[in-house]
């Protein structure tokens, strides 16, 4: 019996010391990363120009990258971790903000706090709350989604405006441009797919608003009075005939690039599409986000954008470091991440960088990214929280009986109960 306890106690010993955290040695001596990420023009692409930086400071670290669809990142995380297993699981994983406290607060052991390896001060401070939990930094942000208002201005010219007409502009005061618009050149304002709620979500962040409370989980709608704003000034536009519906991507690129739309309200991430159509070339602008009327709001918003997280795993304080010494440090990375790819990053001491000052000649000579870094620094922060895209099913099917002419509190006070049922 005595000898049966000795070899346990020895069992359990070699147990903990497998499954111990920083310090064990498996971790010490794992050289090779693998790093999750989708879209490989930007997101992949960053990531690559990361890890050739990354070889003057350490070049022993093999980093393999390997390229996913997001929704197969979603379900393959949500599959291994659920079972509790990190068998096959990647060292670095990229999640989208919207999506990740959903994983933060389900899976909480699985992933390893990165604020020994970044000073989270140094990055947009809207980044943070999505990126963190329960006081812990476990994100390293990534790409700005920071929005702008991209217009046409031809079409602005001939209805007698300029983007100067647009700066520091709320929403109400746009409309009314895009109508003198729509009348000078028969072009409708924006494009829109009526299930993709993208637009009403940049409007409310403007405010500090979204559609959950501070705590991330409680819905809030029906006393929403950011929601309720936005809601309004999109069934203006449509009631004005403002907007080009469309069912999908191609269809969005289409509008813009035949020219069929005066403005387009969008992530800075727009960018290379817009300019994919080089006849256009110095007939845009970019003016700031458009803040909602009657109420406290900024001319700056998001939409989209990503961050790095490090699994639990082997060789996490080796992945951690690699994403500080890159992504959250100074160096060649992040002007390189300009230049090669057009992305605007959250990484702020970065973006003094000479290529932030770059002149665009498509945009009329505007230095476009020295205007995204600015509104970037702008931002509400908010908490996306983890009901962001059930509430928006409920929202786009709301918002439809809303434009048929049901009554606006009721449509709210429907979604607010329908968005309580989906939350518990």
């Amino acid at each position: 019996m005595k000898k049966f306890l000795v070899l346990l106690f020895i069992s359990m010993l070699v147990l903990s010391a497998c499954s111990s955290g920083s310090n064990s040695e498996a971790d010490a001596d794992t050289n090779d990363i693998k790093v999750w990420a989708w879209d490989p023009n930007f997101n992949v692409k960053a990531m690559e120009l990361a890890k050739e930086a990354y070889k003057e400071e350490n070049s022993e670290l093999n980093i393999e990258i390997i390229e996913n669809a997001q929704d197969d990142i979603i379900q393959k995380l949500n599959t291994s971790l659920s079972s509790g297993t990190t068998k096959g699981m990647p060292n670095i994983v990229l999640i989208e903000d919207y999506r990740a406290q959903s994983f933060l607060r389900s899976y909480p052991d699985m992933f390893y706090a990165v604020d020994d390896a970044i000073n989270t001060e140094e990055f947009a401070k809207y980044k943070i709350p999505p990126t963190s939990f329960e006081g812990k930094q476990y994100g390293v942000p990534f790409d700005s989604g920071v929005a702008g208002l991209y217009v046409r201005t031809d079409y602005l010219e001939e209805a007698g405006y300029s983007s100067e007409d647009l700066q520091n502009a709320d929403w109400e005061q746009v409309i009314e441009i895009g109508k003198a618009v729509k009348e000078a050149t028969g072009k409708q304002m924006i494009t829109q797919d009526p299930k993709d709620l993208g637009l009403l979500r940049m409007m409310i962040q403007t405010s500090g608003a979204w559609y959950l409370e501070e705590d991330g989980v409680t819905p809030n709608i029906a006393n929403n009075e950011a929601l309720k704003e936005a809601f309004r000034l999109y069934k203006e536009m449509i009631d004005a005939d403002l907007v080009k519906p469309h069912a999908d991507w191609s269809q969005f690129i289409a509008s813009i690039n035949n020219g069929d739309i005066s403005m387009v309200p969008s992530g800075n991430w727009i960018t290379p599409s817009i300019k994919a159509e080089a006849s256009q070339s110095g007939k845009w602008a970019v003016a700031p986000f458009p803040k909602l009327p009657g109420m406290e709001s900024v001319n700056a918003s998001n939409l989209g954008g990503s961050s790095w997280y490090v699994l639990n795993i082997p060789g996490k304080e080796k992945a951690a470091e690699f994403l500080g010494k890159t992504f959250g440090a100074e160096g060649k990375f992040h002007q390189q991440f300009v230049e090669e790819i057009g992305g605007v990053g959250t990484y702020q001491p970065a973006l003094e960088g000479d290529a932030y000052q770059a002149e665009d000649e498509f945009f009329g000579g505007q230095k476009i990214l020295s205007d995204f870094a600015s509104w970037t620094e702008e931002i509400p922060q908010v908490n996306y929280g983890l009901h962001t895209y059930v509430i928006e099913d409920i929202l786009a099917n709301e918002i439809q009986k809303y434009l048929d002419g049901e009554n606006l509190d009721t449509v709210m006070d429907n979604a607010q109960s329908l968005a309580e049922q989906q939350a518990k």
